[in-house]
């Protein structure tokens, strides 16, 4: 896509700090954070959105939640259970879908926001 944002950081066409990078996949700091720790992760594949993924994309998402929680632990958002059954950390996930989910950016990303406790 000529004029994705995101397809051009895959390319290395636009700077981003990456925190992960495979062959399937991206993760890069949000340039406009909402919480101390918020960074996308992107299949390099374009996508316009969670709607146009279809059955052969299922492997490629099932990749993109399991990264989440690996990469917000090396962020020190990791969720924790404790010994005593206290719980501690963690973070939320987001996937915003066409104008009404919210979405900005037309290029497949999930958020992964931590940090101070969130609502």
């Amino acid at each position: 896509m000529d004029n994705c944002i995101f397809c051009k950081i895959v390319e290395k066409q636009i700077p981003a700090t990456i925190l992960y990078e495979d062959d399937d996949l991206m993760a890069f700091n949000d340039i406009n954070p909402a919480a101390p720790v918020h960074f996308l992760i992107i299949p390099k594949k374009h996508l316009s959105s969670l709607a146009d993924a279809s059955a052969e994309d299922a492997v490629l998402l099932g990749k993109m939640l399991e990264l989440a929680p690996k990469l917000a632990a090396q962020q020190a958002c990791a969720y924790i259970e404790h010994a005593d059954g206290s719980k501690s950390g963690g973070f939320k996930t987001v996937i915003n879908t066409g104008p009404n989910g919210g979405q900005v950016v037309y290029h497949l990303h999930m958020h992964v926001i931590g940090g101070a406790k969130l609502a």
